[in-house]
């Protein structure tokens, strides 16, 4: 099965060039400000693909999927997967979704390090093949611009834990890119560089390379 990631694509989806693919999985932030008009215009895109399964999540600029689930929900094309700390199997391949990241002047899906998000994360089966965060676990491929690490330590423990055979996450668009620590694969699959221009490709891989 090949597999292709994408994230944090902000509204540039009908820039991209996705390679032909068996599963789409898009790790969030496919909107500016998640407002009505963009989340549709997004979603009528996903639908145009010809893709057996998509995947996505929400990050923390699509405001509507938290703030208004009702009207986000039925925006989602009947073709594709949507996981807010959820998951699906396809094909035999276990994936978990959460769009949680740690707090951050009050974007949507930001909760507090600690207690708070743990109860996020504890959710996440032992039996996952590929995760899928809005965020990065820290120290991993999370690196902002000013050198902080922005990932969260307490998801990191979970994935140490829980050992998916792939990781992938966005939202420090300057940290994009892909690193193996621990046998996992962890991608940072962010579409835009800091200046929110349209710079890196789809990630692809053959999941047989991973079973």
């Amino acid at each position: 099965m090949k597999i292709t990631f994408i994230s944090d694509t902000h509204g540039k989806h009908r820039e991209l060039k996705i390679p032909q693919t068996d599963l789409l999985i898009h790790a969030g932030d496919f909107s500016k400000t998640g407002t009505i008009p963009q989340i549709q215009d997004f979603m009528q895109w996903l639908s145009t693909l010809d893709i057996e399964h998509k995947v996505i999540i929400a990050g923390n600029h699509d405001f509507l999927a938290e703030r208004e689930p009702n009207l986000f929900r039925p925006l989602i094309p009947r073709d594709c997967i949507y996981l807010e700390d959820s998951g699906v199997t396809i094909e035999g391949i276990h994936i978990w979704g959460s769009p949680i990241t740690p707090w951050f002047f009050d974007w949507a899906f930001n909760r507090q390090q600690g207690e708070e998000i743990r109860q996020y994360w504890d959710k996440i089966p032992d039996n996952t093949d590929i995760l899928i965060t809005h965020g990065p676990p820290q120290s991993i491929l999370d690196r902002t611009a000013r050198g902080a690490l922005a990932g969260c330590q307490d998801l990191l423990e979970t994935v140490k834990k829980v050992q998916p055979k792939i990781h992938v996450f966005g939202h420090i668009h300057e940290a994009a890119g892909q690193e193996i620590q621990d046998d996992i694969l962890f991608i940072n699959a962010s579409m835009l560089n800091l200046s929110y221009d349209l710079i890196h490709q789809p990630i692809e891989l053959n999941w047989e390379d991973f079973s």
